[in-house]
C-alpha cells in the first residue's frame, strides 16, 4: 500500500520512526516533510499529503504534529479525506473498523514511540467491519462529503 507521511517540526522524530515501521511492514512511503526539526508551518507538509490522499495518489496518510488535531483540521478540509486523531490502539482500531478512516493523525508531544508503533500497527491492519450498520453510517458521512464538495480532487 502507498502511504503519505507528513509532519511539522514537533512531529518530525516520530514521523521518521513511523515511516521506518511502515517500510518494514512492506508499504511504500511518500514523505511530504518536514525534513528536520527546524520550526515550520504544518500546512506546508500536511496539505500536499492530504491532497495525495484526496486525489488517490496514495491509499492512506499518517500525519504527525504536536497533538494531532492541527493535522486533522487541515486534512479533513479536502474531499474524500477522513482523518482521525488517535492516542491509543483502541481508538485506532475503531477509527478503521467503525469509520473507515483513511488518515491517521498522531501527537508527537503526547505519545511516545512505543505507543505510536502499536497505534500504527492496529490502524494499518484493521479493516472496516462488514456489518450493514457500520457501512450505512460510513455511507452517510461520505454522502455529506460529496454534498459539500466544491471541486473534484
Amino acid at each position: 500500500m502507498k502511504i503519505a507521511v507528513a509532519s511539522d517540526h514537533a512531529g518530525f522524530a516520530l514521523k521518521q520512526q513511523v515511516a521506518a515501521q511502515l517500510a518494514e511492514m512492506g508499504h511504500e512511503v511518500l514523505d511530504f516533510g518536514a525534513y528536520d526539526e527546524q520550526a515550520c508551518d504544518l500546512p506546508d507538509s500536511v496539505y500536499p499529503a492530504a491532497q495525495a490522499v484526496s486525489q488517490g495518489v496514495v491509499e492512506r496518510g499518517i500525519f504527525i504534529d504536536g497533538v494531532g488535531y492541527g493535522s486533522a483540521l487541515i486534512a479533513n478540509k479536502l474531499p474524500g479525506v477522513f482523518a482521525a486523531v488517535c492516542q491509543d490502539p483502541f481508538c485506532a482500531g475503531l477509527a478503521r473498523s467503525h469509520s473507515d478512516s483513511n488518515v491517521l493523525c498522531l501527537g508527537g508531544k503526547l505519545i511516545g514511540a512505543a505507543i505510536a508503533t502499536e497505534i500504527v500497527r492496529v490502524w494499518m491492519t484493521t479493516d472496516m467491519l462488514t456489518e450493514a450498520k457500520y457501512q450505512r453510517r460510513v455511507d452517510k458521512v461520505k454522502a455529506i462529503d460529496q454534498k459539500h464538495r466544491t471541486c473534484t480532487p
